[in-house]
C-alpha cells in the first residue's frame, strides 16, 4: 500500500511569505513567527517534496526552478482553502472596494476609468491606493487589496482576469543623448521595481553598464528627475508624459510588459469580476485594425 503525503497548509503560507516579503524575517513577522520557526517551516516542506526551494549559491531569496514551481501551485492552493473557508461564512454585499494600480498609470488612466465605474456600480465606495506592482500583487495576495491592475515581466503573476501586452520604451530629455563612455544613468520608482528590472536586464544583455542615478515615489518626481538630464526612465509608451522624449534607437529595444486585472477569491468574486471586466475594458488599449 503506498503512503500518501499531505502537505501543512502552514508550510506553504510560510514559502509564499519568504517569497513575497524577499525575506525569513520580515516574512516571520508578517505570520507572527519566530524567524527559526519560520525556517523550520521551509526545511520540513523541503524534506516532504524533495526538492531544494530556494538557490543557495544567489544573493538573497532566489528560489530555484523547482521553487518556482512549487511556489505557484501553492498560491493556488491557498487560494482554494481561502475560498472554501469563505464559502461557509455569510454573504455580504461589498460595500467599499480596495483597488490598487500602478503609480505610472494612475494620472493617464484613472481619472476617466473611475467617473466610469462609479456611474457603473454606484453603491461600491472605491478606495484607491497607488504603488508599484510588486507590492500591489504582494497586498492582493494577502488579502490587503480586492482588485489590482499591475505589470509583470514576462506572464500574469497569479491568474489574471484580464491581461495584455504593454509597448515599453526609453524615455529622456528632450536633448539628451547617451554617453558610451559612461554607465547608463536609470531613474526609477525603486532599484528593484519592475521598470529598474527590465531595464537593467535590457542592458545586461547588450553588455551595456548602468546605475540608478534617482529613484522617486510617483511619476512626477521621475519626470522631473529626466527633464533635468539626470537619466532615462522606462515607461509604457502610452503613458509617456509630453514634456518628455521617448529614444527609438538611443538605447536596445525593450521587450513588452504584461499588463494584468487581478482579482482576490472570495464570496463576493462575482461582483468583483464584473468591475474588473469593466475596468480591463477601460485601460486595455484598442486594439488596431489590421494592415491591408
Amino acid at each position: 500500500m503506498s503512503t500518501r503525503a499531505d502537505i501543512p497548509t502552514e508550510q506553504l503560507r510560510a514559502l509564499v511569505a519568504v517569497v513575497d516579503f524577499g525575506s525569513f524575517t520580515k516574512a516571520a513577522q508578517f505570520l507572527g513567527l519566530s524567524q527559526p520557526a519560520v525556517s523550520v517551516q521551509i526545511k520540513r516542506l523541503q524534506e516532504l517534496l524533495e526538492v531544494e526551494l530556494f538557490d543557495k549559491g544567489g544573493a538573497g531569496v532566489r528560489l530555484t526552478r523547482q521553487g518556482e514551481l512549487v511556489v505557484n501551485y501553492a498560491r493556488r492552493m491557498l487560494a482554494i482553502n481561502d475560498q472554501l473557508l469563505h464559502l461557509v461564512k455569510p454573504i455580504h454585499p461589498i460595500q467599499a472596494l480596495r483597488f490598487g494600480i500602478p503609480s505610472d498609470l494612475v494620472e493617464s488612466m484613472l481619472p476617466g476609468a473611475l467617473i466610469t465605474l462609479r456611474k457603473q456600480f454606484p453603491a461600491i465606495k472605491f478606495h484607491i491606493r497607488q504603488d508599484v506592482s510588486e507590492n500591489l500583487l504582494r497586498d492582493l495576495r494577502q488579502g490587503e487589496l480586492d482588485l489590482v491592475v499591475a505589470l509583470t515581466l514576462t506572464e500574469p503573476a497569479l491568474e489574471a482576469r484580464h491581461y495584455w501586452r504593454e509597448e515599453v520604451v526609453w524615455v529622456s530629455a528632450a536633448d539628451a543623448a547617451p554617453d558610451r563612455s559612461r554607465p547608463v544613468p536609470l531613474v526609477a520608482y525603486t532599484d528593484n521595481c519592475i521598470y529598474a528590472r527590465l531595464a537593467s536586464s535590457t542592458l545586461n544583455r547588450a553588455g551595456l553598464d548602468y546605475e540608478i542615478v534617482f529613484t522617486g515615489t510617483g511619476i512626477v518626481s521621475l519626470a522631473a528627475a529626466v527633464s533635468a538630464g539626470l537619466g532615462y526612465l522606462v515607461l509604457a509608451r502610452r503613458v509617456v508624459p509630453a514634456e518628455l522624449a521617448i529614444c527609438d534607437g538611443a538605447l536596445p529595444h525593450l521587450p513588452d510588459l504584461i499588463c494584468g486585472v487581478y482579482l482576490r477569491d472570495g464570496p463576493e468574486s462575482e461582483v468583483l469580476g464584473r468591475v474588473a471586466d469593466e475596468m480591463a475594458s477601460l485601460i486595455r488599449p484598442p486594439v488596431l485594425p489590421a494592415s491591408p
